[in-house]
């Protein structure tokens, strides 16, 4: 045997480095349109350090006491800026992992404890856009060629702008949320099912004339709670809603429900924005936002609750027809909105709602939320609510504002010479009572031509 190839067996097998020495058992990568996760399993916790290197970019980490017992041939790079990992053996005990960079990214590395279904990880976050120079202190990275378009303002200011619907499909990538029984030998993960559901939200709304669907991630991977917000408020979203699916240790628990911000979780929000610092979260009010920085405390704090209570308000009347209409089709767990402090509910000025779309530990609700023909069931339940709260309550400057305006323009008529109260009533199918009632008119009350009549709805 070559000493080389000695060697080498040597440190797989796990001598050469001390005993009890953490291995890296498993590498997974998430890419995602705006940015890269890698994760390293270990078998327990490490300390680290992180050497960010130029000419050519690359990005070292060295770990104490630890070895790597997997191989990286397999790992596809192709939607990432890394280009390939190595990693060597140092006498010190430490593993060295190098990643080759194609070109300078903002990075965060950090570990993970372990939970229902990791053990410890280590995390490294990269930015899919090249960092075009060295960033100094209170300097913000700017993407070289952003891969999403952000609405333009004055498109928003058209008379006929689309109601834009935020559709975030919980969980993704390396968080699998909520496991559900087993399926064909997998157990069911909630960030599949919820990403199904959302995905047929999206084709319903997008079929639905005056309303626009965006989705903060469209495949399997990672979105900070944060980052799922912010994608909705840079989209000037008029709604934004959150898809989950709900576990709990008792099988047994079932039913849907549908979720607002609960006022602590919106006075303690308030606070952390009122503290906020950075000028691109300093924006609220949606299209033509308002910026708090410049403002005196007050004024600011009015400004910010005043947006907080619309934002609020819409949530709240949003997520009753949500749940009206997913109670036609599930049983619902709880037959209120519910309050909780979601952070991803935290955006004062895009009213927000949460919707649990069932128990996925429950084995009878797990059964049907995997198959496609409930998850396109549970969309249309969660469209047509919002679609009937947007028409009773439109967003003006809209479409269906201009929509809404135009019925109820139809629903008048203009006396002409030659008309009676009995006639108009035949004619529109009602009575005379009826339009006696809606016109505020007596039964001595004249009826003069060219006077616009309310026709009342039946």
């Amino acid at each position: 045997m070559r000493l080389s190839a000695w060697l080498l067996l040597l440190v797989l097998s796990g001598f050469g480095v001390s005993a009890g020495a953490a291995k890296i058992e498993n590498i997974r990568i998430w890419p995602a349109p705006d940015n890269t996760r890698l994760v390293f399993d270990i078998t327990q916790p490490v300390t680290y350090e992180l050497i960010s290197l130029s000419n050519p970019d690359r990005l070292v980490i060295d770990i104490d006491r630890s070895l790597l017992s997997t191989s990286v041939s397999k790992l596809d790079f192709s939607k990432s800026p890394v280009r390939a990992i190595r990693s060597s053996q140092r006498s010190d005990n430490k593993l060295r992992l190098v990643l080759d960079l194609a070109y300078k990214v903002s990075h965060n590395v950090f570990a993970l404890a372990p939970n229902a279904s990791y053990g410890h990880r280590l995390v490294v976050d990269l930015s899919n856009y090249q960092q075009t120079k060295t960033p100094t202190k209170g300097a913000v990275i700017k993407p070289a060629q952003p891969q999403t378009t952000i609405l333009n303002s004055l498109d928003l200011l058209d008379s006929q702008r689309d109601i834009i619907i935020a559709i975030d499909a919980g969980h993704g990538g390396e968080d699998p949320g909520a496991l559900g029984p087993k399926f064909s030998g997998r157990k069911l993960r909630e960030k599949h099912v919820v990403l199904g559901i959302a995905k047929e939200l999206q084709a319903l709304i997008k079929r639905e004339p005056g309303f626009e669907p965006i989705l903060t991630r469209s495949g399997d991977y990672y979105v900070s709670l944060r980052g799922r917000t912010q994608k909705a408020r840079k989209a000037n979203a008029d709604l934004f809603i959150s898809i989950h699916a709900d576990a709990f240790k008792n099988s047994k628990a079932k039913g849907a429900s549908v979720w607002i911000l609960s006022s602590r979780g919106a006075s303690s929000e308030m606070g952390r924005w009122l503290a906020q610092t950075e000028n691109d979260a300093d924006l609220i009010g949606g299209i033509g936002g308002v910026s708090l920085e410049d403002k005196e405390e007050d004024l600011a704090k009015t400004l910010l609750d005043m947006s907080m209570n619309y934002s609020q308000s819409t949530g709240q009347g949003v997520a009753q027809a949500v749940l009206s209409n997913i109670g036609k089709i599930a049983k619902l767990h709880k037959k209120h909105v519910e309050n909780a402090g979601f952070v991803v509910l935290k955006s004062p000025d895009v009213p927000s709602i949460l919707v649990e779309t069932g128990f996925i530990s429950n084995p009878q609700e797990a059964a049907k939320l995997r198959t496609k023909n409930y998850q396109k069931q549970m969309a249309q339940a969660i469209f047509k609510g919002l679609k009937s709260y947007f028409y009773s309550h439109p967003v003006t400057n809209t479409y269906v504002a201009s929509v809404v305006e135009a019925k109820r323009r139809l629903r008048s008529y203009k006396v002409v010479s030659g008309d009676t109260l009995s006639a108009i009533a035949q004619r529109f199918g009602t009575t005379v009572k009826r339009l006696q009632s809606a016109n505020k008119m007596t039964s001595k009350s004249i009826l003069l031509v060219g006077k616009t009549l309310v026709i009342p709805t039946s």
